[in-house]
């Protein structure tokens, strides 16, 4: 499925993808267990309430796909392991994610979606959606400081009419206000139809769904977020690196 999670997600200080996402989490569970490596004997960190399992006791194409997503992004967020405590819900999960986040219909963009999760996140409190989708909006806007305004106050935020109005509507349906046409004619205003109004009501629901996942989990986001996306790369000295190995 060429439309896949780790396009978003995850992405390590190279930005390179994984290829197979949607293929791996729509598949059927594979018999038996994978006989690999597991995370740690002894976790350096604490990253949730619940015991996180050892790889060798996981079915097959969940451990296939985090050996993938840290092969390509350099590490391991901790979502998929915490969230891998359900198999069956940790694929529910993240195939419902792949069809909200992914899609390639619509008027949003890809930062577009990511600002609205971490808008939402703020007012849900969740640290680990807000600081790992900063860090995506970040890459996806190469705007380095946008999302942090958003996690402060998205009202006083950097933002045109068309973000304001979407992050208007996101949150409205995050607070759970009551809908009306004016919410309706207010996003048509600024450019979007009532498919996209579907999109951004999705996410927002969506994702108070997940932030209390993580607040149930006391999910905590791995270090490498933080600093991804706020000091582009340096392509000259990328490229000259590459022609000095010649």
């Amino acid at each position: 499925m060429a439309n896949i999670f780790v396009r978003r997600l995850f992405l390590a200080s190279s930005h390179l993808t994984s290829p197979r996402w949607g293929c791996l989490l729509l598949a059927k569970r594979t018999e038996g267990t994978a006989r690999v490596r597991p995370f740690s004997s002894e976790p350096p960190e604490t990253i949730s309430r619940y015991p996180v399992p050892y790889k060798k006791d996981l079915p097959y194409d969940i451990v296939e796909l985090m050996e993938e997503v840290e092969s390509k992004g350099g590490f391991l967020p901790n979502v998929f392991k915490v969230l891998s405590h359900r198999p069956a819900e940790f694929r529910a999960f993240f195939s419902y994610y792949n069809e909200l986040m992914n899609k390639e219909t619509g008027r949003l963009t890809k930062a577009d979606r990511e600002l609205i999760v971490v808008a939402t996140s703020v007012h849900n409190k969740c640290l680990y959606c807000v600081v790992s989708h900063g860090a995506l909006h970040r890459i996806y806007s190469k705007n380095p400081t946008l999302s942090d305004q958003v996690a402060i106050n998205y009202e006083n935020a950097e933002l045109g009419p068309r973000e304001r109005a979407m992050l208007d509507f996101a949150l409205a349906v995050c607070r759970a206000d009551t809908i009306t046409e004016q919410h309706f004619k207010s996003l048509e205003d600024a450019g979007f139809d009532r498919e996209d109004a579907w999109d951004i009501a999705a996410i927002a629901a969506f994702f108070a769904m997940s932030n209390r996942l993580a607040h149930l989990t006391d999910m905590r986001p791995n270090m490498e977020f933080y600093n991804m996306g706020r000091v582009p790369r340096d392509k000259s000295n990328h490229k000259a690196g590459k022609d000095g190995d010649k």
